[in-house]
């Protein structure tokens, strides 16, 4: 069995190192400024409406959210937490249930 030589080890730390995207100063990245923060209450005007294109845009637009969805009854959706996202649940109908962010 051959071992690594030593020069083969310091490349690929090296290497592995410059794959982690934190500058050669040491310093990290600065952040993506936060935008399009959604806040449900302005959008909960859409409790007991019809979910269509129209309701969708201005709700999203009332809650500050980049995006919005619909969730109808037993539908799988991801659980992931999207603070800039805009959640309508539906009933069978179509009618907006409940209104919340994530």
């Amino acid at each position: 069995m051959r071992l690594p030589t030593l020069a083969a080890i310091a490349t690929t730390t090296s290497l592995l190192m410059s794959a982690c995207g934190t500058p050669a100063t040491g310093q990290a990245p600065e952040p993506a400024p936060v935008s399009g923060r959604c806040s449900a209450a302005p959008a909960q005007f859409a409790v007991g409406r019809n979910a269509d294109s129209a309701l969708e845009n201005e709700a999203r637009t009332r809650a500050g959210a980049k995006t919005v969805r619909v969730l109808k009854p037993n539908q799988i959706v991801t659980m992931e937490f999207n603070a800039e996202r805009l959640n309508l649940s539906v009933d069978d109908t179509g009618r907006v249930t409940r209104v919340a962010c994530g």
